[in-house]
């Protein structure tokens, strides 16, 4: 059995096409976890709205918590991490992470960035090996086993993807490859929408094409990760999940 994880990070709580003035990013993972879980119910699924329940901004008593070794911990410490620790062993349980997120102001949301501060964590999903010193040091613990990752996002601008005018004004993707990377998840794949500014049949042909997309990385992944034979799903249902 698969099991999934999936974020929101917009703090647009509706769905674009169905709640006045929606999420895109919203649509994009609920479009995915919709089809993979009609195509495989028998798989799980844990669900965090981070973009409408942020995760704590770390704190000085989080960073004196957590360079503390575990057995040095005082009980103030432990509860000082307990919210990471959560968000931890959520990550640690997943095989497919699936992030909705905008892009706001060229990079992630506060509430996103607050995440990837609560679960990049020292002995918990990276380590430091000394002897490499003064090389890298740090060894990614998620690599254990083969996890995914799908960053689903939604830009208002166009031009933001791989070789488009304003790719380099783009720091959502790259940071959170970054930090999936620098943990051990390296098996990341991405689509977006543009095109929110512009609206009309430029937003329209962006959903369209970012939809088919997700399909079809449901159908790849699948595919490729063990479980029982997906069922195929109608046609006319694959088009309303």
């Amino acid at each position: 059995m698969t099991h999934l994880l999936q974020l929101d990070a917009s703090a647009r709580p509706g769905l674009a096409g169905q709640d006045a003035h929606g999420s895109h990013s919203r649509n994009l993972s609920h479009r995915f976890v919709s089809q993979w879980l009609a195509r495989r119910p028998q798989d799980s699924l844990t669900y965090g709205d981070i973009g409408q329940n942020p995760p704590s901004y770390v704190t000085h008593d989080w960073i004196a918590s957590a360079f503390t070794p575990e057995e040095r911990r005082e009980p103030w410490m432990h509860d000082a991490l307990a919210e990471s620790d959560l968000l931890v062993d959520e990550l640690l349980a997943a095989d497919v992470l699936v992030i909705g997120t905008p892009l706001y102001n060229f990079g992630m949301p506060a509430q996103l960035k607050a995440w990837v501060d609560q679960v990049v964590r020292l002995n918990r999903t990276v380590g430091i090996d000394e002897t490499l010193l003064p090389n890298d040091p740090y060894l990614p613990l998620l690599g254990d086993r083969p996890r995914h990752a799908v960053i689903l996002t939604a830009r208002g601008g166009i031009g933001f993807g791989p070789g488009g005018e304003m790719a380099h004004m783009n720091h959502l993707e790259p940071n959170l490859v970054t930090a999936l990377n620098f943990i051990g998840i390296t098996r990341i794949h991405q689509i977006a929408i543009e095109g929110q500014e512009t609206g009309g049949e430029v937003l329209a042909a962006s959903v369209a094409q970012a939809l088919q997309q997700v399909d079809a990385l449901v159908a790849e992944l699948q595919s490729k990760i063990p479980g029982a034979a997906a069922k195929a799903i109608p046609e006319t249902q694959a088009e309303t999940v």
